[in-house]
């Protein structure tokens, strides 16, 4: 019996890279503009999440009451960062793919976030709050990603 070698397949992305007309609109400074901004914003949205944990961790150790909900949306919401900032990254890179799911999770997580906070007696007002202030850091990346430098890149399929 002889040993059998596989050959290494060369990686293959699950997506092309941009191509042609797409690959110049990516390299505008109107599209690299937007592509910096809506890092930021999500950036933004990352640290006001940690400053939420971290908030949540303080009054735990201070003796305060603090509820399970609050630490584990806080956790969750904090780690939910990570994966939107890789979607950023790839949009910038000319993904379809990650553009369009960026664009949905930046409409839809501001509203859950908003939604959840408001169901009466779940969090104090202050966790509300703050959970509000950083859904702004998502909702600014969603108007980003609605402007015409990007729309350009990641026109509508027909």
């Amino acid at each position: 019996m002889g040993k059998t070698t596989k050959t290494a397949e060369p990686d293959k992305p699950a997506e092309p890279a941009a191509t042609g007309v797409e690959e110049a609109q990516l390299a505008t400074p109107q599209a690299q503009d937007a592509l910096d901004t809506l890092k930021k914003s999500i950036v933004l949205y990352g640290t006001v999440s940690a400053i939420i944990l971290a908030t949540v961790a303080v009054m735990a150790i201070g003796g305060q009451s603090v509820s399970s909900f609050m630490w584990v949306r806080s956790a969750i919401l904090l780690a939910v960062t990570v994966l939107i900032h890789r979607m950023a990254v790839d949009v910038s890179k000319g993904s379809r793919q990650a553009y369009e799911r960026l664009s949905t999770l930046t409409v839809i997580l501001p509203i859950a976030i908003i939604g959840v906070d408001l169901i009466p007696g779940l969090c104090p007002a202050w966790f509300a709050v703050m959970q509000g202030v950083s859904a702004l850091g998502l909702v600014h990346a969603a108007v980003v990603l609605k402007v015409a430098a990007l729309r350009a890149v990641f026109p509508k399929a027909s």
